[in-house]
């Protein structure tokens, strides 16, 4: 069997991606055969080499975009790298309908050690390592190519602002904060109390459900959490030159930002 006979057969069972090990067990053939045989399919823009030995299947639908969806090869990815994973942040937001800044870039969480970055032909993944891997809130959906992974809304949340650092700060993700809160339900916040321990992050967004609707069952519920141990004041964006100062809500939050929504 050739290469491309063993793509089409892929694409006849809804599979957009592939291995070299798979190609060398499913084909029969040679390593330098499959090598020069995917040489040529790369060049014609039908196959793109992702990372040493894992291949993506551009087809004619995706073809003018460059790149593929992730939900449609990250779970195999993932089986490949033997690693968790999920698929979060702004990613994760955007399946949500919460994803207000438009963004080309797929962000995934996976476990140490850390994965470079994937910046090839319109193809951007950004990859954020964490050594404590979430004990619930990692939901199963669904796409053309079977299930993958990703943050529930109470997660999604808690990821953005414990990272807003790294994701070009509080105010470019206020809109999409907002609109994620509303898809965040008590027994998925109640979810991630249970098990997710940073709590300047939780902090900070009991601060913003505060803002934003002032009165809110789910601040409620981070509040009850927070007031059952011991918590201190903290900026409201981390600055490692600054240390909090005077603070005058419930929270404890050093409110060191003017908050600028574009809602």
């Amino acid at each position: 069997m050739s290469v491309s006979e063993y793509i089409n057969k892929l694409l006849s069972v809804e599979e957009y991606s592939f291995s070299l090990a798979e190609l060398l067990k499913e084909t029969g053939k040679g390593r330098t055969a499959i090598i020069r045989e995917l040489d040529r399919l790369i060049e014609k823009g039908e196959v793109i080499n992702l990372r040493q030995g894992f291949y993506l299947i551009l087809t004619p639908r995706y073809a003018k975009f460059g790149k593929l969806p992730i939900s449609l090869y990250i779970h195999k990815l993932f089986d490949y790298l033997e690693r968790k994973y999920y698929l979060g942040f702004y990613s994760a937001a955007k399946i949500y309908g919460a994803s207000h800044q438009q963004t080309q870039r797929d962000y995934v969480m996976s476990q140490t050690p850390k994965l470079l970055d994937i910046r090839k032909s319109a193809i951007d993944i950004r990859f954020f390592t964490t050594s404590v891997w979430p004990k619930n809130n990692i939901i199963s959906k669904k796409s053309d190519a079977g299930i993958y992974h990703i943050s529930s809304p109470a997660l999604t949340l808690a990821d953005l602002i414990r990272y807003q650092n790294k994701l070009g700060g509080l105010n470019r993700m206020l809109s999409t904060i907002e609109e994620l809160l509303e898809e965040v339900s008590q027994d998925d916040l109640q979810d991630l109390l249970e098990w997710f321990d940073h709590k300047a992050t939780l902090q900070r967004i009991g601060f913003l459900i505060s803002e934003i609707y002032l009165n809110n069952s789910l601040g409620n519920l981070i509040f009850e959490h927070l007031n059952r141990q011991k918590f201190y004041p903290i900026l409201l964006q981390p600055d490692t030159k600054q240390k909090p100062g005077a603070v005058d809500n419930k929270w404890k939050v050093d409110v060191n930002l003017q908050l600028e929504s574009d809602l």
